[in-house]
């Protein structure tokens, strides 16, 4: 089990994603209002609180949203998960879809740590079901199946 500490959103690419108070998920879309929603296997991205807080120990100055990440989770380590594990939130039901994402190494985080944790700890889902969350929610593993 796990909690949602931040949602973020950017309304155009190539800009900084920022925290919202609530995200409205759209089925087989992402989230509302979110430059990268649309109909792929990327819809929205999750990134692990505890990884985000290891990275910021090492001297990273880092927002909710910097990483490009959409939904930002305490309790789980979402790329030890297989591809095709999902999770619930309220009504919300979301499928990893992939781990990781090639890195252009230009972004600014890698240029001010010479590392950036989203290619390898970050995950992206679908949204099989659609739904309202909110910083707080409690977030939980379900067995692919379960939830249909």
């Amino acid at each position: 089990m796990g909690k949602v500490i931040a949602i973020c959103i950017s309304e155009e690419k190539g800009t900084q994603k920022h925290s919202v108070q609530e995200a409205e998920f759209i089925e087989d879309w992402g989230i509302k209002g979110d430059a990268h929603a649309g109909k792929w296997r990327r819809q929205v991205s999750l990134l692990s609180f505890d990884k985000i807080e290891d990275f910021r120990a090492r001297g990273a100055e880092v927002t909710d949203g910097a990483f490009g990440e959409n939904i930002v989770v305490e309790g789980f380590d979402f790329a030890a998960m297989p591809v095709g594990t999902r999770f619930r939130c309220n009504d919300v039901i979301l499928e990893m879809t992939q781990i990781g994402k090639k890195c252009h190494h230009g972004c600014a985080i890698f240029q001010a740590m010479g590392d950036c944790i989203m290619p390898r700890e970050g995950v992206f889902t679908k949204v099989i079901h659609g739904g309202v969350i909110r910083p707080g929610d409690e977030f939980l593993c379900c067995e692919k199946g379960q939830d249909e």
